[in-house]
């Protein structure tokens, strides 16, 4: 193909492997995906089949470079994304998981959270950022090691390795030669000290994880290993990862402190940039790790809400209020206004700023005029609501008021959603021109590495302008409506 320049981004989901291909230009030239199983053992456990995955994976990366008439000699450099937390732990000798990966989403691990969280809340906080709950990978992996056969005595001698999904994608592409992470999935693991950026002992040592399962932390761009030319036909080097939002809020280009984006997916993940400087949040944000590049390390802010996208899918298949997520719009514009109702999300909990994973889904002030559009304007609303909350608890941390917000993912492409966003939050909200800003910061970083960008000047240049949802976009009563979004949240706890 010339002499043009091509960067692979493999986009490793929560529930769909994807693998997207850029040029020069940051343009998605092809993309393909490609959903996998999602089990569900138990009452709160969430699992995947980590073989699956990558079987998954190799399937979408071979299609993608079908699709784009492409070889594999002509990708340059690869970069990796995923979804964080979600915890893997396999023999190194025979390359087989010791179970399957326990996805974010698991709650299984919550009464040991819970039984540690008086004695070690402040210890865990200080040196990793984090608060403690079963989403991070610690508690998933001690459950792994207590609850599997054999695995104890495996790990002690070294039989055994943990990896996040970036980890056991690299491990499998590059034949078991790179056992390794990048700072943003290691900062998510609940044993990673942030201040040192290095694996905490003391932290090792209460979650019962031997050293020796633990994955090399790299930079976000550096050499991650070369793919094996048996794998997909080439031997390619990766050069950049990054855990999911971090990578979105790299492929945003907010590179200056105080710079936010806001994904919208299944989940919805606030995340302000908060330069060279750990920001200890007082309102149940947690800190984290941005990026590191050339010795240089990025800090962040983070807020997580765990169901936005989500509850138009349960409004669709578990009520059948709608038939296609698209039509939540229209029908949400059908009425004046949310007519009293007030729907809270907490289908698993409530994330930041709340971190109550016992509250509980609610519906609140329904009459006899409430009709089914009210109740799925209600559900946008309160995406909005809870996105609005985190930027409230943020800026409280940060000591100053967001001057906008970028977003991206599937939901910003609901004018009312975003309109109402901007209105609620008193801030304005532009649209990424690109939609794919998680595989894109990916394929920055790797790009970035192996020179098929200058620089960060260089990247900016090839950012197009987004759509801007201003804050009068609509004309709502802000604080009426936010006094009845608190008292909703307020029913909604478990305590």
């Amino acid at each position: 193909m010339g002499d043009s320049k091509y960067v692979m981004a493999i986009d490793q989901g929560t529930t769909s492997c994807r693998a997207l291909i850029f040029n020069e230009n940051c343009e998605v030239i092809e993309m393909a995906q490609k959903e996998f199983t999602q089990y569900f053992p138990s009452e709160g456990w969430v699992e995947h089949d980590a073989n699956e995955i990558w079987d998954t994976q190799i399937e979408v990366i071979k299609t993608v470079l079908d699709k784009a008439d492409l070889n594999p000699n002509d990708i340059t450099t690869i970069g990796i994304t995923n979804q964080r937390e979600t915890t893997l732990v396999w023999n190194k000798d025979t390359g087989e998981p010791i179970g399957k990966a326990i996805v974010w989403q698991d709650r299984r691990t919550s009464d040991y959270c819970d039984s540690i969280r008086d004695e070690w809340k402040d210890t865990i906080k200080k040196k990793t950022g984090l608060i403690i709950d079963a989403y991070f990978s610690g508690s998933k992996i001690k459950w792994l090691l207590d609850n599997t056969p054999g695995a104890k005595e495996a790990a002690s001698n070294g039989k055994l390795l943990f990896g996040t999904m970036e980890t056991w994608l690299i491990w499998k592409l590059t034949g078991g030669e790179s056992h390794v992470t990048d700072m943003s999935n290691a900062s998510r693991t609940m044993i990673f000290n942030i201040v040192t950026q290095t694996w905490d002992e003391e932290l090792m040592n209460l979650m019962k994880v031997p050293a020796n399962m633990l994955p090399d932390v790299k930079e976000n761009m550096d050499d991650f290993g070369i793919t094996q030319s048996s794998v997909f036909g080439a031997s390619i080097p990766i050069n950049g990862a990054a855990g999911d939002q971090q990578s979105a809020l790299f492929g945003q280009m907010c590179l200056e402190p105080g710079s936010a984006k806001n994904t919208y997916g299944t989940g919805c993940f606030l995340v302000t940039n908060t330069g060279s400087e750990i920001i200890e949040s007082k309102n149940q944000m947690l800190s984290t790790i941005g990026w590191k590049i050339k010795g240089e390390i990025t800090y962040a802010l983070e807020g997580s809400v765990f169901v936005a996208g989500a509850i138009v899918q349960w409004l669709r298949d578990s009520l059948g209020l709608l038939d296609d997520a698209a039509e939540s719009e229209a029908m949400a514009t059908s009425v004046e206004n949310n007519g009293g109702v007030y729907l809270v999300p907490a289908l698993t909990g409530l994330g930041a700023p709340h971190w109550d994973q016992d509250a509980r889904g609610t519906i609140l002030g329904l009459t006899r005029g409430s009709t089914k559009n009210h109740i799925v304007r209600a559900a946008l609303e309160g995406i909005a609501y809870q996105v609005a909350d985190v930027i409230k608890a943020m800026e409280a941390d940060l000591g100053f008021e967001m001057k906008e917000l970028k977003v991206d993912g599937g939901a910003t492409n609901n004018e009312f959603l975003m309109k109402f966003q901007a209105a609620i939050s008193d801030t304005p909200v532009i649209v990424a021109a690109n939609q794919e800003s998680t595989a894109l910061g990916a394929a920055m970083l790797a790009g970035l590495y192996a020179g098929v960008w200058s620089g960060f000047d260089d990247l900016k240049s090839k950012m197009a302008a987004g759509k801007v949802y201003a804050e009068d976009a609509l004309k709502i009563d802000r604080e009426k409506l936010l006094k009845g979004w608190n008292a909703a949240i307020k029913r909604s706890l478990s305590k």
